[in-house]
């Protein structure tokens, strides 16, 4: 999408800051395993390549917030920003002060970008770009990045300090690409954070870059309850073999998709086979296409039928909600009216992996004490012939994307504790 001219020369504040000015003990209390605060280091002379892992508590839930969010700590000093991490792009960047054409509100302050600007003939700039991208403005690398609720981010790439504490017991500082977004247009699920952590598959992704840098393996996961939960970078956080495991679907190599499965519903086949999946963090509810949408609320109603819970078309939360007798309290209150969903993967495997979907994983209780689907027509919102797993259906699962072994996994879990080690 074109606003105007695309190579906007960018002004640099430049601050020079000498102490560890913020770094107290309630703004860092996340950090359980890293020393007091310090100076920042970029080398990875003092951590053993792989074998570690980098743990971020998880904010929010799917409703009434409608978001989830990281905290991470950027530049020197490190300040701290809240961003929406994103399974289902590449980029991370930050609402900036550079100065900003176009800002939404935040929880912080606008990051105040360093010095250290992306040249345009970077690999990392190109790999954000069409092979035909000609620089504008060759001493700096612009971007551009819009999702599928219309919302969108321009900018310029910068490098800085990014403060990390490994799971064991190293604190480090590398130096990562991000982009510093001075124009933003919002989209339809806008959230007021300060940016979106991309944890995509391109080389852009953090998880990426640090790869690159010998920190930790190309390994995101992330663990998402009803009131937060955790996100990891590396492997040393869960037991391999107790992972449910599918390949990576060769057809989708921008996002974590999954090929080749089977919609099931109450145990039985929909009938709807060779679908592609794809798991997005970035979206709080999931999507079906309209063709599996529609089939899927002929299957609901038909399952309602002479049941006491009635359409509740005054109640506007989502598209279909249902009341009962009276208001339910959660989603354990309904879920003997609903049956479960599940993919079954035909992974060319020993056994199918079946990716199972309670009610809970599907329902939300809305402030009217209605129960309400929290699966959308994708097509009616640009997704095409996608379906996407998001926030609502992955709740009380660990999900693995491992980009080493190109496979996606997943087992329940509690994420309400979050893991010290590899104890899931």
């Amino acid at each position: 999408m074109e606003r105007g001219k695309k190579s906007i020369f960018f002004i640099v504040f430049v601050v020079l800051v000498a102490s560890c000015v913020g770094c107290d003990d309630q703004q860092l209390k996340w950090r359980r395993w890293g020393p007091s605060c310090s100076s920042p280091s970029s080398s990875s002379s003092s951590i053993k390549k792989f074998g570690q892992s980098i743990i971020f508590p998880l904010y929010g839930n799917v409703y009434p917030n409608g978001f989830y969010f990281v905290q991470v700590y950027l530049g020197y000093p490190p300040r701290p920003y809240f961003l929406d991490p994103d399974t289902g792009s590449d980029l991370t960047w930050l609402q900036c002060d550079a100065p900003c054409v176009r800002c939404t509100t935040g929880f912080h302050p606008l990051y105040r970008p360093s010095n250290d600007l992306v040249v345009c003939r970077d690999p990392l700039c190109a790999s954000l770009h069409s092979s035909d991208y000609k620089c504008e403005t060759p001493e700096q690398c612009d971007y551009e990045v819009e999702y599928a609720d219309g919302g969108s981010s321009l900018g310029v790439l910068v490098n800085d300090l990014f403060t990390l504490n490994l799971t064991t017991g190293v604190r480090m500082s590398p130096r990562l690409t991000i982009g510093c977004g001075y124009d933003q247009l919002p989209g339809a699920s806008d959230h007021p954070l300060d940016g979106v952590f991309g944890l995509g598959r391109g080389k852009s992704s953090i998880v990426s870059q640090l790869r690159d840098q010998g920190v930790v393996k190309n390994i995101i996961g992330h663990c998402i309850g009803g009131q937060g939960g955790f996100l990891f970078l590396g492997e040393d956080v869960y037991d391999p073999s107790r992972i449910t495991w599918t390949p990576m679907s060769r057809d989708h190599t921008k996002h974590y998709a999954a090929g080749s499965a089977e919609l099931r519903f109450g145990g039985r086949s929909t009938g709807f086979k060779n679908l592609d999946v794809i798991f997005d963090s970035g979206s709080s509810y999931s999507y079906f296409t309209s063709q599996i949408y529609h089939a899927l609320l002929t299957l609901i109603h038909k399952e309602l039928s002479g049941k006491s819970l009635k359409e509740a078309t005054d109640d506007h939360t989502l598209p279909f909600c249902w009341r009962g007798k009276k208001p339910f309290k959660s989603t354990r209150d309904v879920r003997k009216y609903f049956k479960s969903l599940a993919f079954s993967f035909s992974s060319g495997w020993r056994s199918k992996s079946q990716f199972e979907i309670p009610p809970e994983g599907y329902l939300i209780i809305s402030s009217k004490g209605n129960a309400c689907l929290g699966i959308l027509n994708g097509t009616d919102v640009g997704l095409n012939n996608v379906n996407m797993i998001g926030d609502i259906s992955m709740q009380d699962k660990l999900l693995v994307y491992d980009n080493e072994k190109q496979s996606i996994g997943w087992a329940a879990a509690n994420c309400e504790q979050h893991p010290r080690s590899s104890s899931i």
